[in-house]
């Protein structure tokens, strides 16, 4: 079958303040990108909502029961993160879809990705924040645990995932890899954050300087990421897909481009391949329209075969990837009594 995209124009109906970042129209990207997907040839379905069980799994009951109060009503639950009257609904579809995303992958051995909105990681155990409600891509990871027994989340939104961290700071079982802009939003993801008790060293973060670039990236993919994964052996993988470290996003300062993005994504890809550990993707951020838009159908490219994960772009040069060489370094500092990571490649 190929890469399976799930996702519905349902995703428009979780409405956010005007001028708000995370808006509706970031819902027509995906109607767009599926669109353009199906008429490839492509495969696409409809998401279903996730239990009060499955979101049990990563969130307080009290705060599940909090957020389901607010239905049919416009809700601030802070400063950044907004609730609408259909958006209980739409933020279970959200969830319900990285779960399908994950049963998807195991099942069939094959990509699956969900393109969905309200994102995800920054919502905690017990509190919605940073645009989020629901911790999509956690529930997801929990889901997968009842099935398998190891389980990788590579984050590459230009932003942290707290939520996620938080969510399995002391569990071995579910590495949690994210490469963000530090320091930023939400002030978290340094590289001396690597878990706690049995689950020291499966929090992984690589936190890059403002300002890293395609080559940055690269380096730290190479030469820290793929180690450890190829060392964890997951049984799946789980990308939670922020685009929004894109050099064109107004809400960061990176300068990823979409054939960087697009190499992150191969260098997962082929690594995911040699592990024999199927992918499911589930977005985050990305603000601005066209770089989303240009960077998910880059991805569904690679997921798909249809640009060769084999190909790889020559590895960067550190010295061309300063910001990159000083994340390692820190990278190694921290990590160093968990893991094997070789020179710079």
């Amino acid at each position: 079958m190929g890469l399976l995209l799930i996702t519905s124009p349902r995703f428009e109906e979780h409405v956010t303040p005007p001028g708000h970042p995370e808006r509706m129209e970031r819902a027509h990207v995906f109607d767009a990108v599926a669109a353009r997907w199906m008429e490839k040839g492509g495969y696409t379905t409809q998401p279903r909502a996730a239990s009060f069980e499955e979101l049990a799994r990563v969130h307080d009951p009290r705060y599940l029961e909090q957020i389901a109060a607010t239905a049919g009503q416009a809700v601030m639950l802070d400063e950044d993160t907004f609730t609408s009257s259909d958006s209980v609904e739409i933020a279970r579809l959200a969830a319900g879809a990285a779960i399908q995303a994950a049963e998807h992958a195991l099942d069939r051995g094959e990509p699956a990705f969900a393109l969905v909105r309200p994102p995800g990681h920054h919502a905690e155990r017990d509190r919605g924040m940073g645009f989020c409600l629901y911790n999509n891509v956690a529930v997801a990871a929990a889901w997968a645990r009842t099935r398998v027994g190891r389980v990788a989340v590579v984050d590459i939104d230009v932003h942290h995932g707290n939520g996620t961290q938080w969510m399995f700071y002391d569990d071995p079982s579910v590495l949690y890899v994210s490469t963000h802009q530090f320091p930023f939003y939400p002030g978290t993801g340094a590289a001396n954050e690597i878990g706690s008790g049995a689950g020291a060293g499966f929090t992984f973060n690589v936190p890059l300087e403002a300002g890293a670039t395609d080559a940055d990236y690269d380096l730290v993919y190479r030469s820290a990421i793929i180690p450890v994964l190829e060392q964890v052996k997951p049984e799946l993988l789980l990308l939670s897909a922020g685009y929004d470290a894109h050099a064109n996003d107004p809400l960061a300062s990176m300068r990823l481009s979409t054939t960087g993005y697009a190499a992150v994504v191969r260098q997962l890809k082929n690594c995911a391949d040699r592990l024999s550990a199927p992918i499911a993707c589930v977005t985050e951020g990305g603000y601005e329209l066209t770089a989303l838009a240009a960077c998910l159908e880059a991805s569904f490219a690679v997921l798909d075969g249809a640009a060769p994960a084999t190909s790889e772009p020559a590895a960067a040069d550190p010295s061309t990837a300063p910001r990159g060489a000083r994340a390692l370094a820190a990278v190694r500092a921290a990590q160093a009594a968990h893991w094997r990571l070789p020179a710079a490649r």
